[in-house]
């Protein structure tokens, strides 16, 4: 199948908004990138809307459409309706004349293939065959309910959409022509792709582009009347906007509740609810407010109320200035379609698979399904049935995420072998791990919340805050447990915690204490050796000559080195 929407990875934020936004699902999130299902998509065109980064890209046909143009072939423009709200022009002959000069051989408005379906329409409700009536003009509404209502079909009118029918129309007018589409409509590219009937389409951006290029501006062209007098008003001029379908009918067939369902979110609460209705015509757009709501618009200021007061005022005017037929929509073309159950690859999960993934991710019984929603999936057991067909990772679950972490944090704080105090900065306590408990000699296991100072002298954390070093380091001494700590303070500003590490070192400096005391022993002992050895040495001094001097400079120097030995290590 080809791609019509594609994602752009290098730009996905790994925010999962398309996730949450589309309402079939056809997004995989698979290492933290979305990917548009192909199979599952619908084309809405939603996601390229919602998503923050534009990392959603509709396929763009300029190219091909350039070369067709340059062909030498007859190429003829549909152009829909909702041009008037896109271009803000009222008058088809101006923008006739800016496609002409983009190569087009003649163009003409998407509504008389329009009219015709309308046409047919009535004639089918009029047949009474349908207990109730869905429109089949929008291509995304009709591959809703192809890949996911199959049940709907029945009721899903068998009936060529505008443009199928207008390329039926032109083709028959002028055999060997070439029908290039232009709307604001992803679903068409897919829709003209497998009719071969059109040979291209263009969005609206995409024909802006184009007279960008060319350097072609719409207001500079002169608002002349190109397109022969009409014999009739053209009420399929409506389709564009909400309810344009149904007041298309110029009279309605007797015996139906008709009603406009736009928004693929209201479309599927429709299709949910389909046999329990009756007698009912559904206009179906999956665009909110219509196609003036379509993913390929041309924004304007006023937004869709705007558009379609512009669609409104264009559709009064032809009314104006025609008559009105209610016969209009006479065609020799065949206007016939099916549309076919489409399936999609994903299968279907049993229980035990969906329990089996459920329970990796900490979930065994029903209230730990918690159906929040963050994944993207309504349910846990829909996000189960993603993750078994490949278009979820398992681990995205912000409640399994956020415990997990907990765990982890919580295994490495009390699990840790140094003491660990966690303060904010108004100095209570956060979180004490077991260590840090011992060290600071502290039995209570109601402290959270508490101030530090009911448990602990906390004069370094308050130094540490007021100092402008991120890390903050010191010797400890706690005489509740007669411990020596080396103490490291780390702020965290971000977070306005304070965050300590005691590492002990009472055996150290217990240990240097007693190397003091033997060494302190020892220049005794070489003192009272000297002050012996010269006493001596005054007796005998006859006997030992210069053999007492050097006794006397040997004991010295010894003393020396053991003095200088002291003042290496207190320095």
């Amino acid at each position: 199948m080809a791609a019509y929407l594609f994602s752009k990875n290098v730009q996905c934020n790994d925010c999962y908004k398309c996730l949450h936004e589309c309402m079939v699902k056809a997004i995989a999130i698979r290492d933290r990138e979305a990917t548009i299902l192909e199979d599952r998509c619908v084309l809405c065109g939603h996601c390229t809307r919602v998503c923050p980064q534009n990392a959603k890209v509709v396929v763009s046909e300029i190219d091909r459409i350039k070369v067709l143009l340059h062909s030498g072939k007859k190429v003829i423009a549909s152009v829909a309706p909702s041009f008037v709200s896109s271009f803000g022009i009222s008058n088809f002959s101006v923008l006739k004349l800016a496609l002409a000069r983009l190569g087009f051989a003649d163009a003409e408005e998407t509504a008389v293939g329009a009219e015709a379906v309308t046409r047919k329409y009535r004639e089918l409700l009029e047949s009474g065959t349908y207990d109730n009536f869905i429109t089949s003009a929008c291509p995304a509404a009709c591959q809703l309910i192809q890949k996911y209502y199959p049940k709907a079909l029945k009721y899903l009118a068998k009936v060529d959409s505008p443009m199928i029918a207008h390329a039926k129309m032109l083709r028959e007018q002028t055999p060997g022509a070439k029908v290039v589409f232009i709307g604001p409509c992803i679903a068409k590219k897919k829709e003209a792709a497998e009719s071969g009937l059109v040979s291209g389409v263009l969005t609206f951006p995409e024909l802006q582009e184009m007279f960008d290029e060319q350097g072609i501006v719409l207001s500079d062209i002169m608002d002349v009347q190109l397109e022969p007098e009409k014999t009739h008003a053209n009420f399929s001029k409506n389709y564009p906007v909400s309810r344009g379908i149904i007041n298309s009918f110029v009279q309605r067939p007797q015996g139906y509740a008709y009603l406009a369902i736009d928004g693929i979110n209201r479309c599927i609460r429709a299709l949910d609810n389909i046999e329990h209705l009756d007698h009912v015509f559904l206009e179906m757009n999956v665009c909110k407010d219509g196609c003036i709501g379509g993913p390929c618009i041309i924004k304007k200021d006023g937004g869709t109320i705007r558009s379609a007061c512009e669609v409104w005022n264009y559709v009064d005017e032809e009314k104006r200035k025609y008559p009105v037929q209610a016969d209009a929509g006479k065609t020799r073309v065949i206007l016939d379609a099916e549309y076919p159950r489409l399936r999609t690859m994903g299968r279907p999960a049993s229980n035990r698979e969906i329990e089996e993934v459920l329970h990796r991710i900490g979930k065994y019984k029903p209230e730990d399904e918690r159906n929040c929603g963050s994944c993207g999936y309504s349910t846990c057991r829909e996000k189960a049935w993603a993750v078994i067909n490949g278009y979820a990772d398992i681990d995205v679950c912000l409640p399994y995420m956020r415990q997990r972490a907990e765990t982890m944090s919580y295994e490495i704080i009390h699990n840790s072998p140094e003491g660990i105090v966690v303060l904010n900065n108004d100095l209570r306590i956060l979180e004490i791990n077991n260590k840090a408990l011992e060290l600071l000699g502290i039995e209570s296991t109601d402290f959270k919340g508490c101030m530090a100072a009911d448990f602990f002298d906390p004069a370094h954390f308050t130094h540490a805050l007021k100092q402008g070093a991120s890390v903050f380091e010191t010797e400890m001494y706690i005489p509740n447990t007669d411990k020596y700590v080396h103490l490291t303070i780390s702020k965290i500003p971000d977070q306005h915690v304070l965050f300590g590490i005691m590492k002990d070192v009472t055996g150290i400096v217990n240990y240097n204490q007693q190397l003091d005391a033997v060494r302190q022993n020892t220049i005794r002992t070489a003192d009272e050796v000297i002050t012996k050895q010269m006493r001596v040495a005054q007796e005998i001094a006859s006997l030992l000559g210069e053999t007492t001097a050097e006794t006397k400079v040997a004991l010295v120097n010894l003393k020396k080195i053991l003095e200088d030995d002291k003042k290496e290590k207190e320095e």
